[in-house]
């Protein structure tokens, strides 16, 4: 992987992209930090860390509640925060770029490369535009539904604001609202869990925002080149079973619980959208706690798994979890090649797959250890709320406002780690074509 120099300081692009993670968090955390930021005119560091990690790395968990501590202008700070962390700094700069219409240079090519997980930097200016372009117009008729929608309830200004601001950070799977107190009953979207446009809107920008740019990109050149790619097949399908497995399991163990309570048209509609929101969206309309632990630990599943590369969601990915499955099923049928939709799987792409899926469980391993001693709460809960993190989804038990000082940073961790690490791994396996010049005796192990 080449290196880039920035003022005479070699790096390659994974460290520029973490290192604009870091920029962006400290900046935020500034921001948040400041009197104007908050209703009380004080927030403590270690919670604007946390709201600016948070917001950074769209995962959505909060220590302070969105709509009622914080001002307007400690509001927009996550927005925009959020709205960079979900499309990438580099996306967003090259926006700026782009709008002052100066040259976009060779490094800064690598840059964007990199960010959006392609393997040439050919076409990848164009890439980078359809993304804005793709974004904007989603992010635009998620606002309009939610600001007409919310015009009933409240003034035209608010509603407008409100239409934006939920938009934003739905489609980014950020998960942040400012409705309802993170304490109380009622927060998140639980109020609207009858409401097909709130629902229906919601499920539309996690999903969109969740298979990821480059799969939008292909979906729209369809009509043209008629065809999909084996990465859009492999996401599409893939999301698409885990949405319909996960409501299936959903209706099933919470028909007599959460839903019993709900008409026919909601209990279809929490279904879906409670199958679609552990996958990086954040939102919900069902009270976590209330579920049964049989159907958190389902949502914890669909959180580790996560959204699709180069999206704005988190987790191990979809296409990680699709290429396992592949490999386990040609294993059990006794096939030597890993196919998928006619195309043989590398061998390098399995390998990357396992060893992502092994350190990302390891990592949850140990911040959930860690967090069961700094921590007074069920194992669970605990564990549901180091998934959450590291899949940057945003939900939870309700244990993220009762953190200690040590939970806290803890999940700071995991959260950035969850965002940057599995991201910069990725790229650090990317195969650099060198050959070994000798290999050693095979040797024999038992398996199993």
């Amino acid at each position: 992987m080449a290196n880039l120099n920035f003022g005479g300081l070699k790096l390659t692009p994974p460290k520029v992209l973490s290192l604009g993670f870091v920029i962006l968090i400290t900046a935020g955390t500034f921001l948040l930090s400041l009197p104007v930021a908050s209703v009380e005119g004080h927030i403590s560091f270690i919670d604007a860390l946390f709201m600016a990690t948070s917001a950074t790395c769209v995962t959505g968990l909060a220590v302070i509640d969105t709509g009622t501590q914080l001002t307007t202008f400690g509001q927009v700070v996550l927005l925009v925060l959020f709205q960079f962390g979900g499309l990438g700094f580099i996306t967003m700069a090259t926006l700026i770029t782009l709008v002052l219409n100066k040259r976009i240079s060779f490094k800064e090519r690598i840059l964007m490369q990199e960010s959006m997980n392609q393997n040439s930097m050919q076409g990848i200016v164009q890439l980078i535009r359809r993304v804005l372009i793709y974004s904007l117009v989603i992010q635009l008729t998620g606002a309009i539904l939610f600001a007409g929608r919310f015009m009933m309830d409240m003034p035209f200004g608010k509603a407008v604001y409100y239409g934006i601001f939920h938009s934003i950070s739905i489609f980014n799977n950020a998960g942040f609202d400012l409705f309802g107190d993170i304490h109380g009953p009622f927060s998140g979207l639980t109020r609207f869990v009858n409401d097909p446009i709130v629902n229906f809107t919601s499920m539309f920008l996690i999903f969109l925002g969740g298979v990821g740019f480059i799969v939008l990109s292909d979906v729209f050149d369809f009509p043209k080149r008629k065809k999909l790619t084996l990465h859009s097949k492999v996401v599409l399908s893939t999301s698409g079973i885990l949405i319909v497995i996960g409501a299936a399991l959903f209706f099933l163990l919470e028909f007599n619980s959460t839903l019993k309570p709900l008409s026919a048209g909601g209990k279809m509609m929490a279904t879906f959208l409670q199958a679609i929101t552990p996958r990086s969206g954040g939102v919900t309309t069902i009270e976590i706690p209330l579920m049964r632990e049989s159907t958190q630990f389902l949502m914890i599943l669909l959180m580790f798994i996560g959204a699709a590369p180069g999206s704005t969601g988190g987790g191990i990915k979809i296409t990680t979890f699709a290429v396992l499955v592949a490999a386990v099923s040609a294993r059990l049928r006794g096939k030597e090649d890993i196919v998928m939709f006619r195309h043989r799987i590398a061998k390098e792409n399995v390998y990357r797959a396992v060893t992502m899926t092994l350190m990302s469980l390891m990592l949850v391993v140990i911040a959930t250890m860690l967090l069961s001693v700094t921590e007074k709460a069920d194992f669970l809960a605990v564990l549901f709320e180091s998934v959450s993190a590291f899949g940057t989804s945003g939900l939870s038990t309700g244990l993220t406002p009762e953190l200690t000082t040590a939970g806290k940073v803890l999940v700071i961790i995991l959260m950035f780690l969850g965002r940057t690490g599995p991201l910069t791994l990725a790229y650090a396996l990317k195969p650099k074509g060198s050959k070994e010049l000798y290999r050693y005796p095979e040797g024999k192990i038992t398996i199993g």
